[in-house]
């Protein structure tokens, strides 16, 4: 097997020490400029590669990030995984990438292998299933900032980027009160989930807002699988008094509900509207779109993730403490229409 370069061999070649090798390769001040020269015409000849993995224990540094997301199957999160990587690029970092699966257990293995490779810091918008928020106040201890988008833990001293659902869902609201929708049931997801806990509370302010009786019996909850929006989307439809529209957690529940609505012989946006959240792409290759989805920017989300992130490591550089204030970045969310 050949055998790779190393500083040694090219101070042995010139007959001069390793750490003067070194102080050329990275053009240091102090090495004079003919001795530079005959190190780099050296190391060329050799075909001589820097040690990667020295160079980055000596600077602390491995220039890369890890991103953690729940699912890169759904449109948001691959969405935002693109502003994330675009951004990172930028600045010569390599993203690693992660999928919970909305699975707690398998998002705490992956920040613990996300760890023990030194990742400078991470991004992850966290599973549905997360309730326990001990392994992220660990990550510090490790000086391993960690920033949070979308879904994110209901903490106050975290860094994130997210989007303010009330307003897309205020939006909603009076667009159906507009369209004669008094009866306007709610598919939520689960109820660990900050995001779900955001959207309830809009969606009861809505309908406070329009005089509107609270009817518990028109909000259920899914936990985001077919399987359970179906049988939310059934337990509506059982009501003796049916809603006439519904607002659901987001685009994939709006489909399932869709399709079953189907079954019924039920004409969408006629006989029952709907109004979704997150406007991900898969109307477009659909035969019946909601009345309208709720845009939350996930692309934006993840390019401000990372320019937070990137800030903390400009301060840890410059010595300032890891968490001076905590960054907190939110976005207006805006009804997009679908069907006139």
């Amino acid at each position: 097997m050949e055998k790779i370069p190393t500083i040694k061999e090219i101070a042995k070649r010139l007959k001069i020490s390793a750490s003067t090798v070194s102080r050329a390769l990275h053009g240091h001040p102090s090495i004079g400029l003919v001795t530079t020269m005959r190190v780099k015409k050296v190391a060329n000849e050799l075909n001589y590669e820097p040690n990667q993995t020295a160079i980055f224990f000596k600077r602390r540094k491995t220039l890369t990030i890890g991103v953690i997301l729940p699912d890169l199957s759904d449109a948001f999160f691959s969405s935002a995984l693109s502003g994330i990587e675009e951004y990172a690029s930028k600045k010569n970092y390599n993203v690693f990438v992660g999928q919970s699966m909305e699975n707690a257990d398998k998002e705490k293995r992956i920040l613990e292998t996300m760890k023990n490779h030194r990742v400078d810091g991470i991004i992850i918008s966290i599973s549905k299933n997360t309730t326990d928020y001990e392994v992220f106040k660990q990550l510090k201890r490790y000086n391993i900032p960690i920033v949070f988008f979308d879904r994110r833990p209901d903490m106050e001293d975290i860094h994130y980027s997210a989007c303010n659902l009330q307003l897309g869902m205020l939006q909603a609201i009076d667009h159906l009160i507009q369209k004669g929708h008094r009866n306007i049931g709610f598919i939520n997801g689960p109820s660990q989930l900050l995001a779900s806990k955001e959207r309830l509370d809009a969606y009861k302010e809505g309908l406070n807002k329009h005089q509107i009786s609270i009817n518990t019996d028109l909000m259920v909850s899914s936990d985001l699988s077919a399987e359970q929006n179906g049988y939310a989307m059934r337990k509506l439809l059982s009501l003796t008094q049916k809603p006439t529209a519904i607002i659901t957690f987001n685009d994939y529940v709006a489909r399932d509900a869709i399709k079953l609505v189907k079954t019924f012989n039920m004409v969408v946006n006629s006989d029952i509207s709907f109004v979704s959240f997150a406007n991900a792409p898969i109307w477009s290759f659909m035969d019946t779109a909601p009345l309208a989805s709720i845009e939350q920017f996930p692309q934006k989300q993840g390019i401000k993730a990372s320019e937070i992130l990137f800030k903390l490591f400009d301060d840890s550089i410059e010595g300032m403490p890891l968490d001076p204030v905590f960054h907190q970045v939110v976005f207006d969310s805006s009804m997009v229409s679908h069907v006139a």
